[in-house]
């Protein structure tokens, strides 16, 4: 069964600010729970195709993520490649403006490998990404993403 994740911040930083730190991998690692980052093969002109590895706090294990799109100051949409019990992850950072700011809407959807586990990654899941967004929306005021 196919589980989603949808979770909403918002920023006081531009979109375009915004975007530039959800887009470039190697700042994660200042504002999220990525302790490390590694970049596996480089993407297109555009970033696309990027195969990126992430250590995260607390976990032994580390995520292979691609990057699939990249719409400037609009979106940023990745697959996780390996790293959890889930298949078919496919995560979007949706930004729109919102008066001086951006809405955020990062979302997500996956199947479980093991059956009657998805609620158990959803609920983990929902955390994390919400512990990602308000860092990135923080963040973002705070720098400039350069």
């Amino acid at each position: 069964m196919v589980q989603r994740v949808d979770v909403r911040v918002r920023s006081d930083a531009p979109p375009d600010r915004v975007y530039r730190l959800a887009a470039d991998s190697s700042t994660w690692t200042r504002w999220s729970p990525v302790v490390r980052h590694e970049q596996e093969r480089a993407g297109d002109a555009s970033g696309v195709g990027e195969i990126r590895v992430f250590h995260n706090k607390g976990r032994k294990a580390l995520t292979r993520e691609e990057v699939v799109e990249l719409t400037p100051n609009r979106r940023v949409g990745y697959v996780l490649l390996s790293g959890l019990a889930i298949r078919d992850y496919q995560a979007f950072i949706d930004l729109a403006p919102d008066g001086d700011g951006t809405a955020i809407r990062w979302h997500s959807s996956f199947t479980p490998k093991v059956p009657g586990t998805g609620w158990l990654y959803r609920l983990v899941l929902q955390a994390v990404i919400t512990r990602y967004a308000k860092g990135l929306a923080a963040y973002a005021v705070q720098r400039t993403g350069h």
